[in-house]
């Protein structure tokens, strides 16, 4: 071991082991990394051939402190908000990077971000009032930090989704000192490397840092890229995200496309090769500009009517989906929800405050009445989070690779089937719905989840058509229509399976 360094700006020094490549103690469910899945290219697939359900909660100091000036510096607690997402049955997380080391749009009060990628060397002082950065020079135990985080989230069975950039602050930033922008390491003003680049466009606003306009910080952008991927490309449960929600412009999604390749480059002569995915704008991008584009995955906004926020379109292959709250609500999200995503075949993530965002309760649109949407025990947060774990409990006992969204198949039109197999169809509503068992006749086990308790029931609650003869308590028989008949009040989901005989 060597000790490499501290970070200046507040003196906690790292043992760093000289190649940053720790023990790699995957957990079971990660059978190497996700790659494209030709059999059902709805989920990513793996070493076991399986198709791979994603699904989990993300929250945004994952990776670096956020606190509020002057209040002591805080640490969320990584270690806890993962066994959170292990409690749960969570297996996916998205891991949030910022770019600034002070200032946050969503807050009056200043808020401080540390660590952040590069050795304050100076000469000279940084509009935070700390030494300049020098960009040619990595803060080594920034690295070190990324790598353990994503190896220990590993390790508990859960894939990373690493964020390269985040582009909302910037997005909402002006070019003034007091802005995101003021104090991210690539304004000139922070670094002694002699950038001349302009990021300003009409509206005032930094935009071009997002673009193929500003060539020298792409240099940088790209020099941080690849050096990320340096640090963990021998972990099996990593993906990327090139950017959280960046301007809506033909600028930066021509930005974006050049990043995702430029990753796919890079890990091309490199021991593995890890999904790369393109995320919208915020809630009013267009899912098609984003299923032109050359990344593995995509998460959506809301859509034209608000499409992937209240009835999901199924999923039809083109890219893998992960839809995510974050550009569907903000602070939000609905049970329901959850389950009209997983019958259509799509992943499900949550933007979840189990550590509230620094600043966040000074935020209206974050209040329901008088209390904040940002806290970890708002009322609505829990079921979501039970339900995300309930939904890949389930998809790890299908065969995913043979089933695909079938609407027609049930009337709530929230059916993911293999027909004469599986069938797992969502109630929105419970009470009453119809479904079409007439492809194979054969007999299938009947089990029922309650989203709001978890409970599961096996067998009752289907009947042949017109309410005539009631089929045994544990099974139905295929071949037929039939009327399915929710055994307790609110949202149900169905889970029919084929009985395999034996003997």
């Amino acid at each position: 071991m060597e000790r490499c360094g501290s970070n200046l700006n507040n003196g906690i020094s790292f043992a760093v082991d000289a190649t940053m490549k720790g023990k790699i103690d995957m957990n079971k469910w990660i059978n190497g990394s996700l790659r494209y899945n030709a059999t059902n290219p709805r989920y990513f697939t793996d070493d076991s051939g399986k198709s791979i359900y994603l699904a989990g909660s993300h929250t945004w100091a994952v990776m670096q402190d956020m606190w509020l000036e002057p209040q002591p510096r805080k640490n969320m607690g990584y270690d806890a908000f993962l066994q959170m997402l292990v409690d749960h049955g969570h297996n996916f997380l998205r891991y949030w990077q910022w770019m600034q080391t002070k200032h946050a749009a969503w807050s009056e009060t200043p808020i401080l971000f540390d660590p952040q990628p590069y050795a304050r060397t100076g000469p000279g002082t940084a509009n935070d009032g700390e030494p300049k950065f020098d960009l040619s020079k990595w803060n080594e135990p920034y690295f070190f930090r990324l790598r353990e985080r994503v190896r220990q989230a590993g390790d508990r069975g859960i894939y990373v989704a690493i964020m390269l950039f985040e582009g909302w602050s910037i997005k909402n930033s002006s070019t003034a000192q007091e802005s995101s922008w003021g104090y991210c390491p690539m304004n000139p003003a922070n670094n002694i490397n002699s950038i001349t680049d302009d990021v300003t466009i009409r509206n005032g606003r930094p935009w071009n840092f997002f673009s193929m306009n500003c060539p020298q910080i792409l240099q940088w952008q790209k020099a941080y890229v690849k050096k990320v991927i340096e640090t963990v490309n021998d972990l099996d449960n990593v993906l990327y995200e090139i950017c959280n929600e960046m301007p809506h412009t033909k600028e930066a999604l021509e930005w974006q496309t050049h990043i995702c390749d430029y990753v796919h480059e890079v890990e091309r002569s490199m021991p593995r090769q890890h999904p790369v995915g393109i995320t919208p704008e915020g809630t009013c991008q267009d899912t098609e500009e984003l299923y032109a584009t050359n990344a593995d995955w995509i998460s959506p906004s809301c859509g034209p009517v608000f499409e992937y926020r209240c009835n999901p379109p199924a999923a039809d292959g083109r890219k893998v989906i992960i839809n995510d709250t974050d550009h569907i609500w903000g602070h939000g999200g609905e049970v329901a929800w959850i389950w009209k995503n997983f019958t259509r075949g799509i992943n499900v993530i949550f933007m979840d405050p189990w550590e509230p965002i620094a600043g966040g309760n000074q935020r209206k649109s974050w209040l329901d009445r008088n209390v904040s949407k940002n806290s970890r025990y708002y009322y609505a947060w829990d079921p979501l989070r039970r339900n995300l774990g309930y939904t890949v409990e389930l998809a790890r006992r299908m065969d995913l690779n043979a089933c695909i969204p079938r609407n027609e198949l049930c009337t709530s039109t929230y059916c993911l089937a293999n027909p004469g197999y599986e069938y797992v169809i969502f109630l929105p509503a419970g009470g009453t719905e119809g479904v079409d068992l007439r492809g194979e006749k054969c007999t299938y086990e009947i089990e029922w989840l309650n989203p709001h308790t978890g409970i599961t029931t096996n067998g009752g609650g289907i009947t042949e058509e017109e309410w005539r003869n009631t089929v045994p308590e544990m099974t139905v028989v295929g071949g037929k229509r039939y009327l399915i008949h929710a055994p307790f009040e609110g949202p149900a989901v169905l889970y029919l399976r084929r009985r395999e005989i034996t003997g």
